[in-house]
């Protein structure tokens, strides 16, 4: 795919209707495009996350196909719930579930996660990598609504790259201005910038309170 063609997908799977987004992501995770993410244990965000989840409950915003909710430990929580707009990727997902044992405690759902709607309240609400796919004049809007469905002393917990193969290593502005917002609109508990060619980034988020 030239540079023209994967900046047109890129703005439709972010900024296109939600059936649209669908066809895309399904077609995505149907073919290889995306095998080389299934499996990323170690990952820098396992130690935050575990920290947080204080043996609860997470809901997994642009879950994919299902790494998290079967690599970080299982002693750790209790109940996870992952989101994602692609069938192909939680199916996926429910598989490694059955797999590695926690069919009572992963449950996965169908949805546009910018939209969603959560029916009950969680201990860490996660957005990895997915931050990339909320139009930058939504962020603080989505997360304000989905403040309320954090439990009291629960966090958001941000995962994102700053840079990619295409910038040679450079941070990139539009990762740059996300980060920007939320430690401009959040209180931000931790932040820390592992090693790595693409710069990851993890910021622990205070959901704010209404009323």
């Amino acid at each position: 795919m030239n540079v023209a063609k994967r900046k047109i997908s890129s703005f439709l799977k972010a900024y296109g209707p939600s059936s649209l987004k669908k066809i895309l992501w399904d077609k995505e995770f149907a073919s290889t495009k995306w095998d080389f993410i299934d499996h990323t244990e170690g990952d820098c965000v396992y130690e935050n996350l575990e920290k947080y989840a204080r043996n609860g409950s997470v809901l997994d915003l642009g879950c994919g196909p299902g790494n998290t909710a079967n690599e970080m430990a299982n002693t750790t929580y209790q109940k996870y719930v992952g989101v994602d707009i692609s069938e192909e990727a939680l199916a996926k997902g429910r598989k490694r579930t059955v797999e590695t044992g926690r069919v009572g405690k992963n449950f996965f759902v169908q949805g546009d996660f910018v939209n969603y709607t959560p029916a009950e309240r969680f201990d860490v609400i996660l957005f990895r990598e997915s931050m990339y796919h909320v139009p930058m004049a939504r962020i603080k809007e989505t997360l304000d609504r989905l403040s309320s469905f954090v439990k009291d002393g629960g966090v958001f917990i941000v995962r994102m790259y700053t840079a990619d193969n295409d910038s040679g290593g450079k941070d990139k502005p539009r990762p740059l201005a996300m980060i920007h917002i939320l430690e401009t609109e959040f209180e931000v508990i931790e932040k820390r910038v592992y090693d790595g060619e693409r710069h990851p980034h993890v910021l622990v988020l205070r959901p704010s309170r209404r009323g």
